[in-house]
This record gives structure tokens, sequence and C-alpha cells, in this order.
């Protein structure tokens, strides 16, 4: 007898095949039969007759290196069907750690990641020192979906060097090269997915100082690689500004380790077609030998303005300051209300001279309104500042009346990466690269600014129902580049696929209502902090190990979820 059978479904299976309508069986965690096979008695039978039968999703890109010690759920990424988690990326992490360090891990991440060091110092218990230990303690935990980590190159080069290990060009010396290496081999035999760096001057700690690993030298990443050679194991991960040169630096280094490189690849304002240097390195090193794969998003990347957001237009008006305390209801009243306050905040002679407004004064040019369509491709004309000419006010005014409206919780969408042309056509060509898997979401980070943990339901609803402006993406490949693609490029090769022998992570969608949901600020962090969050709707059911973790929409409770150690076999 089966445990579970989905009937009726239409099931992409991961694979990019076309989908098909045909029952999946699942059997001790697996699934055991697909078609005509699963045809028999089960102890549970759900009819999904109308909706989508599909993997659940693989994000590979996510910073849950804290949360993931406190919170047994990982929302909202187990709200919106992603079954497995990978972070330790961009060269951020907590171990190894020495005790005693814990505010400079913690300083490097608030900085890089945005996630408050109150939230992380309040949260977190640092019962670890080795990297090993640091899986443990996430093993012990049962959680509601699956998670992997990798080693981080910022937490490793402190660790060794001390306080050297901070200041990026700071050489390590041939002993502490030795011990870099020693510890990434020793990380990868104990299960961790990846080792990872970052080279963008975009990645500072809280105080100031630029990330650790942003200029690290190839005789650095040569004893990284050579720990991988060692290990046999692990993706060699990067976020870089791609400088001439920057990628040859990676791919030498992928090369000498004889492992797989995979590099965030997005589209920047201030050389838009920067991208595709990197998109023709990454297709040259494929060419040559080096698996390499470019982490793409799937809309705009963009920071949320709104009243109790990080990001406030008003923030620094004295005006503003004077309300700021009241709650948030009785501040958008005061907004729309009070006819000097609005005076004040509006008028451009009493507006105050700072980085801040004059930053606003840009944003306000490319920020839209985030109404109730959640519109992430809007076209430019609809862009705040444009329609204050049109309709003869100020910029500030009109964004004044937007965040004020009904209870103060609106907001207003800034994309500032992946939208220089006003579409996603760049986006779309990026989705269609053979060497491309879906990442840059970042859930876990960026708490106060942005909620990509929904990257997974828009990238289904957006580019399979929704999109109006352009050529939209079949379902097939879509679900491939989120699932199988993804899975397979960290080497955990038994999941992402509905298909006999693989693990039983399955999410059933109503695609008619599939959607990300408002962004909604949640006051839910350890030390009260407050972090955005989406929650979705048009998932039935959401299936880790075969066991149900959401039912529509809702956590069931069960915990199946477990710390994936090192790349997983092929069932087939």
């Amino acid at each position: 007898m089966f445990d579970l059978v989905i009937r009726n479904g239409t099931v992409a299976d991961g694979s990019g095949e076309p989908a098909q309508e045909v029952d999946v069986a699942v059997a001790g965690g697996r699934i055991v039969a697909v078609g005509a096979e699963a045809d028999g008695p089960a102890r549970r039978t759900i009819d999904a007759d109308g909706h989508l039968v599909l993997p659940g999703w693989v994000d590979i890109h996510t910073h849950y290196d804290g949360q993931a010690t406190w919170d047994p759920e990982i929302t909202p990424s187990s709200w919106h069907g992603v079954t497995t988690a990978v972070f330790g990326n961009c060269g951020v992490g907590f171990a190894p750690l020495r005790p005693g360090t814990e505010s400079f891990l913690i300083n490097l991440m608030e900085g890089v990641e945005d996630i408050p060091g109150t939230v992380l110092a309040e949260g977190m218990d640092f019962r670890w020192e080795s990297f090993p230990q640091y899986l443990d303690a996430l093993a012990a935990m049962p959680r509601a979906i699956d998670i992997g980590t990798q080693l981080p190159h910022g937490a490793l080069r402190f660790y060794v060097m001390g306080e050297r290990g901070a200041v990026h060009d700071e050489v390590p010396t041939a002993r502490e090269l030795e011990e870099l290496s020693r510890i990434v081999t020793e990380g990868l035999a104990a299960g961790a997915l990846g080792f990872s760096t970052s080279r963008t001057v975009k990645h500072k700690a809280a105080d100031g100082r630029p990330t650790p690993s942003l200029s690290a030298g190839d005789p650095e990443l040569a004893a990284v690689a050579d720990a991988m050679r060692a290990a046999g194991a692990g993706v060699l991960q990067a976020n870089s500004d791609f400088a001439p040169g920057d990628f040859e630096h990676l791919r030498q280094a992928a090369e000498r380790a004889g492992r797989p490189l995979s590099v965030l690849l997005l589209q920047i304002d201030a050389d838009p077609e920067r991208w595709r240097v990197t998109r023709d390195e990454i297709h040259a090193a494929n060419a040559g030998g080096v698996t390499a794969t470019g982490q793409v998003g799937c809309r705009p990347i963009g920071v949320l303005l709104g009243l109790d957001a990080t990001v406030n237009p008003f923030k620094t008006h004295p005006a503003y300051r004077a309300i700021a305390e009241l709650p948030r209801s009785e501040r958008a009243a005061r907004l729309r209300t009070d006819g000097a306050l609005r005076r004040a905040l509006t008028d451009p002679a009493q507006r105050p001279q700072n980085a801040h407004v004059t930053w606003m004064d840009y944003a306000l040019t490319r920020a839209y309104e985030l109404g109730d369509t959640l519109d992430y491709e809007p076209h430019p004309s609809t862009a705040v500042a444009a329609r204050a000419v049109a309709a003869g006010v100020d910029p500030w005014a009109l964004a004044l009346d937007l965040l004020a409206a009904g209870d103060g919780s609106s907001f207003l969408l800034y994309p500032f990466e992946n939208y220089a042309s006003g579409d996603l056509e760049v986006i779309r060509e990026m989705l269609t690269d053979p060497y491309t898997i879906c990442g840059i979401g970042d859930a876990g980070a960026h708490v106060g600014t942005i909620c990509d943990a929904s990257y997974p339901t828009f990238l289904l609803q957006h580019w399979t129902r929704d999109r109006t402006r352009g050529e939209r993406l079949p379902l097939e490949h879509v679900v491939h580049m989120q699932t199988w693609r993804t899975a397979r490029a960290y080497g955990l090769a038994d999941r992402g696929l509905l298909r006999p022998g693989y693990r039983a992570d399955i999410n059933v969608v109503d695609h008619a209502t599939v959607s990300v949901g408002r962004p909604e600020l949640a006051f839910d962090l350890p030390a009260g902090g407050k972090r955005f969050v989406q929650k979705p709707t048009g998932y039935r059911h959401t299936f880790v190990a075969g066991v149900e973790t959401v039912a529509d929409g809702e956590l069931t409770g069960a915990r199946p979820g477990r710390l994936v150690r090192g790349a997983q076999p092929s069932p087939s």
C-alpha cells in the first residue's frame, strides 16, 4: 500500500519535459510510482484535478545562517513551497568561530545582508566553534524543510588570521594558508555543500569595512581550491563586481579545484551591459571544461519604501521625526490631514539637504506604487516622478499621498538592479540561458528593505501566467529552473524530480490563484526585530519527504526537514 497518491493533477516533473496528467505515488518518503504504476490503494489520496503537481522548490541562495538556529519553520520560504534551502552564501556566516569574537561575524552579516545585529545577538546561542560543530547544531533541530549550508570565506579568514583577517588586503602567511586549507577540507568532509566568497565592494560590514574576502589573492584562492580538490566535494560560490580579470581568478580556482563554480549574474544600473560579459565568460568556462553557472533572479531587485520600512523617504525630515513614534495608523492620518505638516514635508525649501534626500530624489524617478495588482514589471510612465509631472505636483507630495493612504501600510517599489530598461526582457534572456540557475532571492536577508523569499512563487505566477509586457515562459522550463536545475547544480541529485526513487518533496498548486501575496511588516524576529514577509496564496499542499508541511497555506506543524550534508547521489 502506498502512503500517498496524488491523482488527476497536471505533473510538471522538474525535468523540463512536457507536463502530463498522471498520478504520483509516495511511500517511505520517496516517489515510488508515476503514471499507471501509481494505480493502487493508499493511506491517503489527494484529488489534484485542475491543479499543478510540482517538485518542491530548491532555493540555493538564501541567508538563513542565523535564523536556522532558532526557527524550525524557516519562514517565509516554507510558505512559498521551498522544500530545500541552501545558505552560507556570499562569504558570510557564523562558523568557524573563535569564542568571544561573535560580534565581528554579527557586524559582518548585519552590514552585508541587512539582518539587524540585535536580532542575531538575541537569537543565536553560538554554541559551536568549528564548522562541523555548527553543522551538528543545525542538525539537532527538526524543521519544516531541508537545509544545507556552505563554508563562508569571511568567517574562515577571521578565524585563521584574527583581526588581520578582517582586512581584505592583508595576505595570509604560509602557515595560515595551510590552516585555511585544512579547515575547508574539514568542513566539506563534515557536509558543507560548498565554499562561498565575496568580491564586491557593495559588501561592507556594519562598521563600514569591506568584506574580508574582497581582494583575496591567487595563493589564498589556490589554498581553498586545493582543499576542495582533496575533499572531492563542494561548489565554489561567488558574488563579484566582475571587474576585468576577476572572473578569470575564480575560473582558475574552480579549475584547480575540479569543482563547479556558481556566480551571481545580474544587471546593474551603472553598467547595464556588463552582465553579458560575465555571461560570455560563463559560456567560455563551460566550453573549456569548467562547470560554471550564473545565479539569476526572476524579478527586479528592489527596495520597498514605506512608513515603517527601513527606507522611509521622509525619515530624516525634522517634521516627520516629530511624529515618528506615533502608531503607524495615527502617523498616516496626520500625514493626510495636518496641513502644516504636509506643507513642511513637501516644500522643497524645507527639505533637508543630505545623502538620504539626494538618493530619494533619484529613487522617486524609478519608484512605483506597489498596488493591489502587485505589479513587479511596471511601465516607466507609472513611476512616481512621471505621475507627479503628469498631475502637476511635486514627486514628494505624491509619494506622501501614496504612503499615507489608509493605515499607512502601503509601499513603493524602487527597483535598483535588473530593471535598467524598465521591463524584464533582460531577465527573460537570463532565465533562458543554458548555463543559468535560479538564485539571488536572498531569503532571510535584507529583512527591512526586501522580501524576495517569494521569488519561486513569483517565477511561477508571473512568467507562466501573468506577464503582459512581453513573452511568457513555458511552465515546464520555469519549474525545471527552480527544481532539478538548482538541485543538480549543488549536488543535491536526490531531489527536484517527480520520478521513482527521488525524494517526495512535492507542491500541489492552484495555478489560477497562486500569488506571492502583499508584502507586510512583521515584528516577529528576536528582540522584536522587524522583517518583510509575503504570505502566498495557491499552495494547496506541500510535502517534504512525503510529510505534509503546508496545507491550504498554513504550516501543519510537521517537522520532517533535516540538514543535508554534502552531495546526495541520484537514485537513478
